[in-house]
């Protein structure tokens, strides 16, 4: 489904993010990546869905070199990437339900998502999605009256609305507690596994990353330093991922 090559990012500043990272993603994977605070974990996420253009590299998904998208062919193909941030990105006035429509104004004309004029296959493929994350009876809630991990639900069914064919999370469970960051994981891989969605998402606690992700990509400094399924890795191998003492792949 996709295969990054030789991917790079360089912010204006100077600064290097990405160096060099290759890697061939399946469909129906469930990826892990993992990594410290600034090992370009989430830049490499948000260069998959085109938040932040690669400086060098290419991108393909399916046929499509991503990295080369121009206005409506690039909002097509991000009608089709579900991204879920650490901090939710909702409206706080609106809706649970409304929140969760807004996920199919990529399908509409800017005129139609400016009036929320939605359709009715719309909002039952919303509704379908508040089930699915357990959200039955919220539907009219404010979103600001709900709890943080209510919130990070609504911002996954809102991404299960896109009808997507990839879901790029981006540390979703940091500002949750672990009971809740099982949940949130429970989610997403119960959605991998039923609707064969393809899913990365970034995780700070490793031990969440064993339990749920099929396969591992691990970053330190912007460059790509295991790619491999989650058994094999060991105490040994985690130290020297964290600790940045393994060359790049």
């Amino acid at each position: 489904m996709i295969e990054v090559s030789n991917l790079g990012k360089v912010f204006p500043d100077g600064t290097r993010a990405l160096s060099g990272v290759n890697v061939s993603v399946p469909d129906g994977d469930f990826i892990a990546v993992i990594g410290l605070s600034g090992a370009g974990k989430s830049t490499f996420l948000r260069c998959l869905n085109r938040l932040v253009d690669p400086s060098e590299g290419s991108i393909t998904v399916g046929s499509k070199d991503v990295a080369r998208l121009r206005g409506r062919q690039l909002q097509h193909y991000r009608r089709t990437v579900g991204f879920i941030f650490q901090q939710f990105n909702l409206v706080q006035r609106l809706s649970v339900l409304d929140n969760v429509l807004s996920g199919r104004l990529g399908y509409h004309p800017t005129w139609r998502g400016l009036l929320a004029l939605y359709t009715e296959a719309d909002k039952e493929l919303a509704m379908s999605a508040i089930r699915e994350v357990g959200l039955s009876g919220k539907e009219d809630a404010r979103v600001d009256q709900l709890s943080g991990g209510q919130q990070q639900r609504v911002a996954i069914a809102r991404a299960m609305a896109q009808e997507p064919q990839l879901i790029l999370a981006d540390e979703p469970m940091a500002s949750l507690d672990p009971r809740l960051s099982d949940v949130i994981l429970g989610i997403l891989r119960s959605y991998n596994e039923t609707k064969g969605v393809t899913v990365l998402v970034n995780i700070h606690v490793l031990d969440l990353a064993k339990r749920y992700a099929k396969r591992v990509l691990a970053f330190n400094k912007g460059k790509l330093v295991f790619d491999g399924p989650v058994s094999s890795l060991d105490d040994d191998l985690e130290t020297r991922i964290y600790a940045g003492s393994l060359e790049a792949l």
